[in-house]
């Protein structure tokens, strides 16, 4: 019993063989990718510079001063509605 007629199973047949072509392009393409960094290899690390000492910093900041008030006035009356 056939489920597809002869233009479906070319149809499927087609698809399957475009998909299998684009997978093992794609896969030759990664292999040799992979085959050319493994001769490659990783630069030495640098030895750690030694950092300077710093040198400390001094901030010459002065205090502001707060006027001393000589007189006080009456406190003002405050009415609440």
């Amino acid at each position: 019993m056939l489920l597809l007629s002869v233009q479906g199973q070319g149809a499927l047949y087609t698809a399957a063989a475009l998909l299998a072509c684009i997978v093992i392009v794609h896969g030759i393409k990664l292999a040799r990718i992979g085959y050319r960094t493994l001769a490659k290899k990783l630069p030495p690390a640098p030895p750690p510079k030694e950092k300077p000492e710093a040198e400390p910093v001094y901030f010459l900041v002065e205090r502001k001063k707060k006027r001393p008030r000589t007189e006080y006035t009456e406190p003002k009356r405050i009415n609440f509605k």
